[in-house]
């Protein structure tokens, strides 16, 4: 037998083949002979990114399960050699069949250019401007008597152009409805991103040789292989785990979870298999998780995951140079599934023996709302100091290229720090050292380049790794001075993290220099760098800010907040200590984003799924984390339902209950901003209320909402009304029988069902408004004593429709009559038949 049975069929190698690690990846020591880390196989330099597979539609289920069932048996016969050339020799096989099976999707630019020939009125637009110039310069020439004539002439030919140019602005104009609704249809989500998102353009014009060396110093680490060293305020290790990290082999269930969540749409990387050719081919996707296994317990990586592609995303409009753009990594789906286990494992690790505080650190913890947590605490630390004139001092820190720039000694120094096994910070050892990264332009793509610092992006294990290097660095900080009492009771940490994003909070500015200077000292012993033209320091004295107090860090001042506001975890700050200019900012933003779907060029019927789908997801963000009042939220919903109306083709008049009711005979799928916003409220009352966090759940946030609605009260009152529905039973609603529907207990449910069940009980409160307002009503609200069945309208319904027939629907429901009698002239108000 040429093949010796072993684990996962493997056939035996020369171990002559694997070559040691060096000795000078990530700063680590040379392991022994016995402990190689370095897959043997390696990954021609040449090699250039794969073609794009046009895989099958993901409703092709045939397709899919024949493709799965024709892979495993190829592989079956020909996969042979160690676990490293066994996944890479599955990943050339699966792009091969796929490749011959279904064909490659076409390059942009590579098909030939295609030149517009004129048509036949813009030649006529050509030849008659001819003409017109030439009976100008004859009219200049021409004597008295002619010049009558030609003035005729040029203004019957005016006049032909005119009504040319005409036709052929409004042909323009239906053919950019066209192109605009072909992409609509074609992918509604990616049309709704470019309408509405933040306008970025660009192409790049450096030179190769000015972005080479641009990725040169980015990624160049001359001081790679000296380690940190000690750090006074640093001990060597952290206290002894009480649960020790988990080595074992990735299971099943953790290799499959992690790729049903996967995003389907994500692009591949060198490998070229996307994400979904593992969700469509379960024997596939196990004979992978044998692979995985194998490679987790030798701890030899692959060549090829350590090749990683990418391409250059414009920051702004109009970028053209290197330093306009950033970088986008894209690495194999096999090593982000292998990497995702370990980054989970750690993780939990880091969590359960408190390596990591949740109340400091929330970026890549997952189960924390770490935005929304953060930025509450921090408004009520300003509120407080400003209401009872108290004293504050806020430092929002910048970090120069934080994720390109934290070295790779900081993240081994991390490891053994927190205890990390021996073979797990192999794996990463291995995985880091000979990292190697290209981009591609337009015109051209760069060579090679070592990653001898930072991490990748799109890298499933950098998250974690940066937030223990981080982590050292806050820990010894976060000693040098208490944080700020809150009116609760309970003392916030001095120093705040999200991934990079470092808020500092103390009661001085005194305080705030002595951490400061901590961390000045931390960074400059990672060899790391602050930037504070982007750090905004902001000092309260006595309720009010004050610019008497400079901040300093690396040498440099730290700008005041009063010079220019800043922007942290996605809220405005600004030295009015109120969110008024927050309000009218997003007052004005809704009404660009109602702008921008007005000229979109597309149906109705469209720019009403734009603005449920696009634009309302986008405006609750800003009104959840801004102290918006009842009365502008109402405002917006104005301007929205003014829009509404005219993108369904119903009158002015029509009532807004027709838009947004859930009980109504005709109920369309569209959100209230009023209900959404109190929900939203709500559920951000609940969410400090239940917080995982003491901190959080102890400092007493309140969330406001004006005078006209309160948050806390609607809570109290849901939870009053669940409360006393819990006392009463489950009683039959309507003609539904006994038992029919589920109930759930208030007293038996956990928080995140509790807060599912206020968020219905204050839409249902919000309904019955509305069905309140539609009583007052005599023709529009005549649904409220009708006995038919109801109609819920989809969108899948409302993209068939023709727009006179959706007009009709909402009309049919609201004007009952034809001729619209009012009651005095014997009309009662029944249904059309």
């Amino acid at each position: 037998m040429q093949r010796i049975v072993e684990t996962l069929s493997e056939t035996q190698e020369d171990s002559s083949q694997e070559a040691p690690h060096s000795t000078g990846d990530l700063s680590a020591p040379a392991p022994s002979q016995s402990h190689r880390r370095d897959s043997p196989n390696t990954t021609s330099d040449t090699q250039l990114m794969k073609e794009k597979v046009r895989w099958p539609q993901a409703n092709n289920n045939t397709a899919w399960k024949q493709l799965d069932v024709d892979l495993d048996r190829v592989l079956e016969a020909t996969l042979a050699g160690t676990a490293e050339k066994k996944i890479d020799s599955m990943t050339t096989i699966i792009t091969t069949m796929a490749r011959e099976r279904f064909g490659t999707e076409e390059r942009r630019g590579s098909s030939k250019t295609h030149v517009n020939q004129p048509n036949r009125r813009t030649r006529e637009i050509w030849q008659l401007r001819r003409e017109i110039k030439t009976l100008n310069k004859q009219f200049r020439i021409a004597s008295a008597e002619e010049r009558k004539g030609i003035q005729e002439l040029t203004s019957g030919l005016r006049g032909q152009l005119c009504r040319l140019r005409r036709a052929e602005r409004s042909l323009k104009l239906r053919k950019e409805k066209e192109v605009k609704r072909a992409q609509f249809i074609k992918d509604p989500y990616r049309f709704t991103k470019t309408l509405l998102g933040e306008a970025r353009s660009g192409r790049l014009t450096s030179p190769k040789e000015v972005v080479e060396e641009f990725l040169k110093e980015s990624h160049s680490d001359a001081l790679r292989n000296q380690a940190c060293g000690a750090h006074p305020k640093i001990s060597r290790t952290a206290e002894t785990p009480e649960e020790e990290l988990d080595t074992s082999e990735p299971t099943w269930r953790e290799v499959q979870d992690i790729v049903q969540k996967a995003c389907s749409a994500s692009a591949p990387g060198p490998s070229g298999i996307p994400y979904k050719v593992y969700k469509r081919c379960p024997m596939l996707l196990r004979r992978l998780w044998k692979l995985l296994r194998r490679i987790w317990t030798k701890g030899i990586i692959p060549a090829s995951w350590k090749r990683a592609e990418g391409c250059f995303v414009p920051k702004e409009m109009d970028s053209s140079d290197i330093s306009q753009f950033r970088t986008i990594s894209l690495l194999s789906v096999e090593c982000k599934v292998f990497f995702s286990v370990l980054a989970k494992r750690m993780t939990t690790y880091m969590v359960k023996n408190k390596y990591v505080n949740t109340s400091v650190q929330k970026g890549g913890i997952p189960g924390f709302s770490g935005c929304l947590e953060h930025t509450g605490i921090l408004n009520q630390l300003i509120r407080e100091a400003k209401g009872s004139k108290g004293n504050l001092t806020v430092v929002w820190l910048d970090l120069a290229n934080a994720y390109g720039s934290i070295p790779h000694g900081l993240i081994n120094t991390a490891m053994e720090h927190y205890h990390i096994p021996y073979h797990t910070r192999g794996i990463i050892t291995s995985y880091f050292g000979g990292f190697k990264l290209r981009f591609k332009t337009a015109h051209f793509t760069t060579q090679w380049q070592d990653l001898e610092k930072g991490i990748v992006t799109g890298c499933t294990i950098s998250p974690i790794l940066f937030v223990m290097g981080m982590n050292l660095l806050i820990t010894a900080a976060e000693k040098e001075s208490r944080g700020p009492s809150m009116e609760s009771g309970i003392r916030q940490p001095p120093i705040r993290g999200f991934m990079d994003d470092l808020t500092i909070t103390t009661s001085t500015h005194v305080q705030a220099r002595w951490i400061l200077k901590a961390l000045e000292d931390g960074a400059t012993w990672a060899r790391m760098k602050f930037k504070p033209r982007k750090s905004r320091s902001m000092v309260i004295r006595n309720g009010k800010v004050t610019s008497k107090f400079q901040l300093r860090v690396q040498g440099e001042t730290i700008p005041s907040i009063e010079e220019n506001p800043i922007k942290c975890l996605g809220k405005w700050y600004d030295a009015s200590l109120t969110d008024r200019c927050n309000v009218s900012r997003t007052e004005k933003q809704a009404d660009a984003w109602l702008s921008k779907i007005e000229g979109s060029g597309l149906p109705g019927k469209f720019k009403a799924w734009l603005f449920q789908h696009g634009l309302l997801p986008r405006l609750m963000w800003l009104l959840t984390i801004y102290e918006v009042p009842m009365t502008a939220v109402e405002g917006v919903e104005r301007r929205v339902n003014k829009y509404l109306r005219k993108w369904l083709g119903i009158p002015p008049s029509f009532t807004s209950v027709g838009l947004y009711t859930r009980s109504g005979q005709v109920q369309l799928p569209l959100s209230s901003v009023v209900e959404e916003f109190k929900v939203a409220k709500c559920q951000l009352v609940m969410m400090y209320q239940d917080s995982t966090d003491e901190k959080v759940r102890k400092a007493g946030v309140t969330t406001r909402s004006g005078r006209k609605w309160v948050a806390d009260t609607s809570v109290a009152q849901a939870e009053s009304a669940l409360k006393l529905k819990d006392i009463i039973g489950n009683p039959c609603v309507g003609r539904q029988g006994f038992g029919s529907t589920h109930f759930q207990q208030w007293g038996k449910a956990d928080p995140r069902q509790r807060r599912d069940m206020i968020q219905a009980e204050v839409r249902h409160l919000e309904e019955e408004r509305r069905r309140s307002m539609a009583v007052e009503l005599g023709v529009q609200g005549a649904w409220t004593k009708w006995d038919m069945p109801k109609r819920k309208i989809t969108w899948p319904e409302i993209w068939r429709l023709e727009p006179f027939r959706i007009s009709f629907l909402l009309r049919s429901g609201r004007h009952p009559s034809i001729t619209n009698k009012p009651p005095q002239m014997g009309y009662e108000g029944g249904p059309i038949v």
